[in-house]
């Protein structure tokens, strides 16, 4: 009886030892769940062009619900707008108008997305530019730093549409070289050691080239000099 308690006893032992080393010793499922994250990782871009496209078929009405929708994932709300926007913005007038005016300004200011934030601020300015210009222009400008590659493009490309537009006043370009001097001032110490401009500079440059060619060569006088050496 007491060789078979012992022998009993001796088993557990290495049946609990063995399942310590197996647990201990698992560098496949580390690698298992490392393949996991990597695709968890997607592009921002192609996702939202995805949703969009998607989309495209459905009515005003939808699309309005959508983006009203809190329980929506946020790219889905974002890709909502950018339909509305494409297909109806310059459609809404009168009552209308105020009632979409209003469901997205209360979605911008309830939602923490930065793409959400672009396309409706995007959008709001398509709808009505004299009213939105002033507030929404600068706040795209600032997302041009955002660190998010398909936020600060898609802030560019929202206003490169806005700024093409033919009948452009000084007043609006002024907005956007006031706003542009001011980040460049504030950034001009890190100006001095850039030889060639990345990406988000060329942005901000790009910009001030066309907010001057509105306005004329002597707001170059009101420029810090490092700028001017990039121009």
């Amino acid at each position: 009886m007491r060789v078979q308690l012992f022998l009993g006893f001796c088993v557990g032992i290495i049946l609990i030892s063995s399942n310590g080393y197996a647990q201990k010793d698992m560098p496949i499922n580390d690698t298992v769940l490392s393949k996991k994250s990597e695709d968890t990782i997607f592009d921002d871009r192609k996702l939202l062009r995805g949703y969009a496209e998607k989309y495209r078929t459905l009515s005003k009405a939808i699309l309005l619900e959508m983006i009203k929708d809190e329980t929506l994932n946020s790219y889905k709300v974002a890709a909502a707008v950018r339909v509305f926007n494409e297909k109806f913005s310059l459609e809404v007038v009168s009552r209308e108008k105020k009632q979409v005016d209003k469901i997205l300004r209360r979605t911008l200011h309830k939602t923490d997305s930065p793409f959400v934030q672009v396309e409706i601020m995007y959008t709001l300015c398509k709808m009505d530019r004299y009213h939105y210009f002033k507030s929404m222009v600068p706040a795209l400008i600032l997302k041009l730093d955002h660190y998010n590659e398909t936020v600060n493009t898609l802030a560019f490309e929202s206003l490169n549409d806005l700024l093409k537009n033919e009948n452009t006043r000084a007043r609006e370009a002024r907005l956007v070289f006031n706003t542009l001097r001011k980040i460049l001032f504030l950034s001009r110490k890190h100006l001095v050691k850039i030889d060639k401009p990345g990406v988000k500079l060329t942005q901000k440059l790009q910009l001030l080239r066309w907010s001057i060619k509105v306005l004329g060569t002597q707001e170059l006088k009101k420029l810090p000099r490092e700028v001017l050496d990039l121009l």
